[in-house]
């Protein structure tokens, strides 16, 4: 005997829509089948509705893909009380930083996308907060946090991808094999190109930028 279908009426009630639920559907998502499938109609099916419900809330792709962002920053443990400005602020990025080599395509996402969320302001504050610390002015202070996120985006995205053991044995071999008659500075730091641990150079980076941010004025 085939059963009667049921009425719409007897179904339970999908929950309402919100900013929020769609940004939680989309981290999850996001968690499960990677960066890719973050669209508009992969999450409307995910969420039992159309994708024209969801641009109330979220107006593009990209919009969206910054709203996990900013989601996901919220992960990130905010600065230790204990250490030096400088030792707290390069943990903060570090932490930044390996949140995005977790969900290597929101790495690449977000060379360009633009948060705006709670989250991406308190890191702003955190940032400003441990510069100032340390008595940088506030106009580098500003500068600087742009130039540190960009560099902390930047190195996620590149090591984001499946590195290629054999492009890098090629590029380590040009390097070390580089005549010392064409190429004398080759020849004669090509160790010292290739060495470091991601870590040990991560950190020598952010160092060198906190060091000339707190130096180095921003022009008039």
């Amino acid at each position: 005997m085939t059963a009667s279908p049921r009425s719409r009426r007897e179904r339970p009630a999908k929950p309402a829509l919100t900013r929020e639920g769609i940004v939680t559907a989309a981290v999850a998502i996001l968690r499960a089948e990677g960066l890719r499938k973050v669209t508009m109609r992969r999450l409307a099916q995910e969420l039992d509705t159309g994708p024209a419900s969801l641009y109330v809330y979220v107006r593009n792709t990209d919009e969206l893909h910054a709203a996990v962002l900013d989601e996901l920053l919220g992960t990130i443990a905010p600065a230790p009380a204990e250490g030096g400005w400088r030792e707290r602020l390069e943990r903060v990025l570090t932490a930044y930083t390996a949140m995005l080599l977790e969900h290597p395509s929101l790495a690449r996402s977000a060379l360009t996308a633009r948060p705006s969320g709670p989250h991406y302001l308190r890191l702003i504050e955190t940032l400003l907060d441990l510069l100032q610390s340390g008595g940088v002015p506030r106009a580098q202070a500003a500068w600087g946090v742009d130039l540190l996120l960009q560099h902390a985006t930047a190195t996620a995205a590149e090591h984001a991808g499946e590195e290629s053991p054999d492009e890098w044995q090629a590029l380590a071999s040009a390097l070390r094999e580089a005549p010392a008659a064409t190429h004398p500075h080759i020849a004669q730091s090509a160790e010292a190109l290739l060495s470091g641990t991601p870590e040990a150079r991560v950190s020598w980076a952010f160092q060198t930028l906190i060091n000339g941010i707190e130096h180095t004025a921003v022009p008039d």
